[in-house]
């Protein structure tokens, strides 16, 4: 079981992990928002519903990719940080039969 410094820690070291991943994400998303603005801005009140939402949501939705490739390309960056775990081999299993032939 976990003592409460090893969770302190763990979670100091996550917070610090989510501080830097929203940084990087918020300046992968920056001209997203801008544009997401824009359109909003643009847009009558009676265009806001409908095909002017759907408009919305998908930049929405490319907002969001945005923020996944940043993420997913910081990690390929950085590498792993450790190694993987060794394992051992599997034992033999044995045979269904001894090998010789058998008449049936």
């Amino acid at each position: 079981m976990d003592d409460l410094r090893t969770i302190a820690g763990r979670e100091a070291e996550q917070s610090t992990e989510v501080d830097r991943i929203v940084e990087l994400v918020m300046n992968a998303i920056k001209g997203d928002v801008r544009r997401f603005a824009e359109t909003l801005v643009t847009k009558r009140d009676d265009e806001l519903l409908g095909p002017g939402e759907f408009d919305l949501r998908n930049k929405m939705l490319g907002m969001a990719r945005h923020m996944i490739e940043a993420t997913v390309n910081d990690r390929k960056k950085g590498g792993i940080k450790v190694p993987a775990r060794s394992v051992r081999t599997a034992a033999k299993t044995p045979a269904s039969s001894s090998g010789g032939t058998r008449r049936s």
